[in-house]
């Protein structure tokens, strides 16, 4: 029974080694009943030798040794469980990426609890240590740790998040949540693949391949699942650094997500823009749609537009000309306007509206000037003077510029910065190309942890692939997925054996 047990549990197994092992099991029974038949027949007539008093020796054929022999021997052949490489080869690991792909964590409704036990079900798997913990009730983050020899070193945090954004299925060429591997591209179609679930996975291989190997890190590692990224992060990341439990865990380094580079080289980040959500409403006196009015609403607001399209230009026109990368620079994108009095079949087309509004979507990089910005706003895009006014919305406050000392949001690059060093030749290590230091264009979790103090680099080891988080159609292909493993063993191996320190508050002012 034991053994059936075992055949049972085998998930996925190659199916001749399966077979091969249940042969195996069905020749132990067939062996095992003879030879307990025979030495019980053994047993009877020495008993009732001894009951006479008899000397009559007993006599073990060549048939009973025979079974006995083998009887011993295949009791030492362990089972197909725990056959090497099995459990890392291509097919394995692809297969784990595909499962967590499938599962459905799009924002409003993740099922974060199923990613959750599907986490901690792989950490089990290679003999980690994992806990679940909910800061907020109903948003688990799984923290999966590996003990390092010297535990009084600072720690790496290999940060990732579970939920991704909505999908429409009917503009896909795939189901978002099926994880489709075509066969002839190789690509992995499914929400998640590049934002970010492809990270996290790529995490958890690499562990699994260092430990396999006997390699023993000398600093801690932790692996960080957090939820609600997508919307803020402000019940998982953001409390989550802020907490005992992180405060425990002496974190030295902190990696995160970043983006999918088109070109040979990864893009590492290490800084972020900070998203400002800007509405602006310009008021005026109701009129008869055939009449000829000065400041009216509609064009106060477009006095404005134009305004904020000059500025928007002129940013856009320095990525354009290569001087400036893209998250470098201010971007602005309207993202709604609003105007008009509704009606049954539409809206009234006589009256002209005493209020209109835009939304914008800004991106402030970490080098640029808030106030200043904020100024602009104030005198150029929503003036008094106009009748109009203006609300930065819940993402103003999203993310400051600045930690909370009052210093730009940025890590080190280059010398000055001993982590980044390692990452360079642990990538160069692993034949891989890092790219020019890049600001990541959007906001991530990382912020959190930079305003703290502590250095956290964005990277995602996607080369030669289109960027598409959030499009139609997401996409990794099943190689750069399996070699950006190899690139996260070499850093995981690099990061570990340091010896460096940089636990105190100076050292991590100057990350």
């Amino acid at each position: 029974r034991i053994y059936i047990t075992q055949v049972l549990k085998i998930r996925k197994f190659d199916k001749l080694a399966t077979c091969l092992y249940i042969f195996l099991v069905g020749a132990k029974l067939a062996l095992a009943y003879p030879l307990a038949h025979n030495l019980s027949n053994q047993s009877l007539r020495i008993c009732h030798s001894r009951r006479h008093t008899m000397a009559t020796p007993i006599k073990l054929t060549s048939h009973t040794l025979l079974c006995f022999c083998c009887f011993l021997l295949l009791f030492t052949i362990p089972p197909p469980s725990v056959a090497a490489g099995d459990s890392s080869s291509p097919s394995q690991v692809i297969s784990r990426f595909q499962q967590y792909l499938q599962i459905n964590t799009a924002q409003p409704t993740p099922d974060y609890h199923l990613a959750a036990e599907f986490l901690i079900s792989q950490a089990d798997s290679i003999s980690l240590p994992s806990r679940s913990i909910e800061f907020v009730h109903g948003k688990p983050l799984v923290l999966i740790h590996w003990p390092g020899s010297d535990p009084d070193l600072p720690s790496i945090l290999l940060y990732s998040h579970t939920d991704v954004v909505p999908a429409e299925p009917h503009k896909w060429d795939h189901p978002p949540f099926s994880a489709h591997l075509d066969p002839s591209s190789g690509r992995i179609f499914a929400r998640g693949s590049q934002d970010m679930k492809c990270v996290g996975m790529q995490y958890l291989e690499a562990v699994r391949r260092l430990k396999a190997s006997g390699f023993r890190p000398r600093r801690s590692v932790y692996l960080a699942f957090s939820p609600d990224e997508e919307i803020g992060g402000h019940d998982g990341a953001e409390k989550f650094a802020y907490s005992d439990v992180f405060d425990a865990l002496n974190v030295g380094i902190v990696l995160d997500e970043g983006l999918a580079s088109p070109g040979e080289s990864y893009r590492p980040f290490y800084a972020e823009r900070s998203p400002w959500w800007l509405v602006i409403k310009a008021m005026g006196a109701p009129g008869h749609g055939a009449k000829l009015y000065d400041n009216s609403a509609v064009e106060n607001l477009f006095k404005s537009i134009e305004s904020i399209r000059r500025f928007r230009a002129s940013q856009f026109d320095l990525v354009k000309a290569g001087l400036r990368a893209e998250g470098e620079v201010i971007s602005v994108n309207m993202a709604f306007l609003k105007a008009g009095t509704p009606s049954p079949t539409g809206f009234v087309m006589n009256l002209q509206p005493s209020e209109a509004e835009a939304g914008f979507d800004i991106r402030i990089p970490p080098t640029a000037d808030p106030e200043s910005l904020e100024r602009r706003i104030n005198e150029e895009w929503a003036p008094v003077s106009r009748n109009m006014t203006f609300q930065l919305g819940q993402f103003k406050q999203k993310a400051s510029v600045y930690d909370k000392e009052g210093k730009p949001m940025l890590t080190k690059t280059g010398s000055s910065n001993p982590w980044w060093i390692l990452l360079e030749e642990a990538v160069a290590k692993a034949d891989g190309k890092l790219g020019k230091p890049e600001i990541f264009p959007a906001a991530t979790d990382s912020r959190y942890f930079r305003e703290r103090g502590l250095p956290a680099i964005g990277f995602s080891p996607m080369a030669n692939t289109p960027v598409l988080l959030h499009d139609h159609n997401e996409f990794l292909s099943k190689a750069e997925y399996l070699k950006g493993i190899e690139v996260y063993e070499s850093i995981i191996r690099a990061f570990t054996s340091s010896e460096h320190t940089s636990a105190s508050k100076d050292h991590k002012d100057e990350l």
